[in-house]
This record gives C-alpha cells, structure tokens and sequence, in this order.
C-alpha cells in the first residue's frame, strides 16, 4: 500500500504568496499517480486575506488560529489534522516553487531512503542560498514520517526554534536525514514583507526566539 502524504504550510499573513503554493501542490493532488492526497494551511492568526485565498486555491483544510501562537505550535495543529502516513512541511513565503522540488522532498521518504528530508535553496536568491548554506538546519522545507513528530513533545512551544528542534531530534533518535537540494527556490524576506523597519524587527525577534531555543535545548 503506498504511503500518502499530508502538506502542512504553517503561515503568518502570506497572501502575496499562498495561491500559488497550493496552485503548485493542487496540480500534483490532481494526477492520481501521486501521493499527495491533502493540503492543510494554519493560518497563525492571521490578518489578511491568507484563509480565503487559501480555500479558493484549493486547500483542502484551512486551519484559522485566534492569535498568533508561533511556527512551532502552527505545524503542529497542521500534523494532529493530518490524515496520512508522511507529512510534508512548506513555509508559506515561497518563491520558485515546483512540482519538482515537492517529487525531490517526498521521494526519499517514501522509497526508504530517509526518516526525513531537508530542502536546501540553490541557484535562487544569493542571500537565502547563503543563509541555507550554512544553516541548512534552519530549512522550513522538511519530508518527516507522521509518527515520529507525534513523538515530540516541544515542538508546539518552539516558536521559530522549531527547525532545530526537529533536527536535534533527528540526531538524538539516530533517524536517517537527506538533504535534498531545491534549485531556482527562494523565498520572500521580512523586509519586502514588512517593509524595512518592521522587517528588520521581525527578523530580530526570529533569531532571538531561535537562540532561546538553543541556549534551553541545546545549553549553547
């Protein structure tokens, strides 16, 4: 019996960018050859018109949350209302995104290969290609067997820190990690999103909740 597959795209008003993820995502859903069978968006309370161009694009489960809760406890609200064996993890903010990049993600997890994969950006923007590059722990892009994050006891409170958190459980658990490389993707930054200064300061508040993470989880 083939393994299906659950995308999960946690987001924070991302309307400039949502309708064609899951444009890209519903495509695949299409051709009954492949294993994508839902596509779930939370909406981390949101303020803009995430939710309802969500649904009209075709999402299969559009997730509203009250208030803002953080990525970490986003994704999971995504997971405990998926309904397959593999969930797949896409930040909302993509640019470039293919069916090719979603068969590269998907692949290793359901022939075996690995427990999870992680995207890394090439080829795209120099300055997320950079971040990815030295960071690539930091990747939003993530394949992972559903039950092994039902395993996890953190990740809802891990905010920004969530990637680590998945990576340091993978390391700790001896799972098997492909990294997967994703040409020609990138996304959008805060600052474009935000404007400069508020870009700036959302950025700020993402690496300071990620060193939270680290200096608690990993006594860094």
């Amino acid at each position: 019996m083939a393994l299906l597959i659950s995308v999960v795209i946690p987001a924070f008003n991302e309307q400039e960018t949502i309708g064609e993820i899951i444009k890209v995502l519903s495509m695949l859903k299409e051709n009954k050859d492949n294993e994508i069978q839902e596509i779930i968006v939370v909406c981390d309370g949101c303020t803009d018109n995430t939710s309802q161009i969500a649904r009209e694009k075709g999402a299969d489960k559009v997730i509203e949350l009250p208030q803002n809760i953080g990525k970490g406890g986003a994704m999971m609200e995504g997971v405990r209302n998926a309904k397959n064996d593999i969930i797949l993890f896409l930040d909302a903010d993509l640019i470039g995104l293919s069916p090719g990049h979603v068969k590269k993600l998907i692949k290793p997890v359901i022939d075996g290969e690995a427990d999870m994969t992680v995207g890394v950006f090439e080829k795209g923007r120099v300055l997320t290609d950079f971040a990815q590059t030295i960071a690539p722990f930091l990747s939003g892009q993530r394949a992972v067997r559903k039950h092994l994050l039902e395993g996890m006891s953190d990740l809802d409170a891990a905010r920004f820190g969530v990637e680590i958190a998945l990576t340091r459980y993978a390391i700790e658990n001896k799972l098997k990690v492909k990294e997967v490389v994703l040409e020609d993707m990138s996304h959008r930054m805060k600052e474009e999103k935000f404007g400069l200064v508020k870009g700036i300061s959302a950025r700020l508040r993402m690496y300071r909740e990620i060193a939270q993470y680290m200096r608690k989880h990993l006594k860094i």
